[in-house]
């Protein structure tokens, strides 16, 4: 049996994924189950069997529920929320339950129990109810309090040995995706088979229609694999253009740039030359070299 106190500080701190601390995380997520439950069941009384915290406690008698809580953790029993504490109390789900209810809410609990405790676990709240609300991990063996893990059916079976079955047509995957309610049916062993068939036969056409699709599914892509090929073929030679086409834009944008740089240098050159030019026409040496030229021309014979 695993002590009471595994289930302390560093446990709700480490082993439940997200630090488990009443923070609003926590409080949306049990919110959105309250929810449900008075939606779908309205139930007036209701016992969570494994409540830690309470916050399953608190959200349910937020909403009007005459809800309480047990637990076998002092630590946790601790924690809870001050306004909720007298609705919560230290104790075993395989104990004194307190009931009758309308409906038990065992969340997680009995894969920490040990075999046989988690069966007096399941007896004891058949017995003071005709609703349990119930889930248990069937994965995550590496959590050391894991020591009762079993997959959905194992459950189903223990629930059969008190005349509990799962009602087929209630979806609990609102709080795990494992998670199942099973009620206390009177009916014959017939129609219980019946409402099993018929959900078995949802499941099984659900499943087989999947399975199609994904093999219409597979088939097109198939058909498509030639068209998309030849689409990478167009593609790749696209590239390769669009690649020359680039490359001849560059060189032909280096050869503008080497003209112009060439043309700005022969203005540069020439701007330079009229300059000169100017310079040299407007001197006292170039109008005296012009006087001198044409006196020149003015005495020399024939002039």
């Amino acid at each position: 049996m695993i002590p009471a106190d595994s289930f302390d500080a560093y446990y709700y701190r480490h082993c439940c994924g997200q630090p488990y601390v009443r923070n609003d995380l926590w409080l949306d997520f049990f919110g959105q189950i309250a929810e449900r439950i008075v939606a779908d069941i309205a139930p007036a009384r209701v016992l969570d069997a494994g409540c830690a915290l309470g916050f399953l406690v608190e959200t349910l008698r937020d909403r009007g529920v005459d809800a309480w809580g047990i637990d076998i953790s002092p630590f946790a029993i601790e924690q809870v929320y001050d306004p909720i504490k007298p609705y919560c109390r230290v104790g075993s789900v395989a104990g004194d339950l307190g009931g009758p209810w309308d409906l038990i809410m065992s969340i997680e609990v009995a894969e920490h129990m040990p075999i046989r405790e988690a069966e007096a676990a399941i007896a004891n709240m058949c017995a003071q109810t005709a609703d349990v609300m119930f889930s248990s991990s069937p994965v995550d063996h590496r959590e050391p309090t894991h020591l009762n893990v079993h997959q959905p059916e194992y459950w189903a079976e223990q629930f059969a040995r008190h005349g509990f079955y799962r009602d087929v047509d209630y979806d609990a995957t609102y709080i795990v995706p494992w998670a199942a309610r099973f009620r206390k049916r009177q009916e014959p062993v017939h129609r219980l088979v019946r409402d099993y068939e018929r959900r078995y036969w949802a499941l099984l056409s659900a499943a087989t229609d999947a399975r199609n699709y994904s093999a219409d599914i597979q088939k097109t892509l198939a058909a498509m694999e030639p068209e998309r090929d030849a689409l990478r073929v167009e593609r790749d030679v696209l590239t390769a253009a669009r690649d020359t086409i680039t490359a001849q834009r560059d060189a032909l944008r280096t050869e503008c740039d080497d003209l112009r740089s060439s043309h700005d240098r022969v203005a540069t050159r020439l701007n330079e030359t009229l300059d000169t030019i100017g310079h040299m026409e407007r001197s006292r040496f170039w109008r005296l070299r012009v006087a001198w030229v044409r006196l020149r021309r003015l005495f020399s014979p024939g002039g």
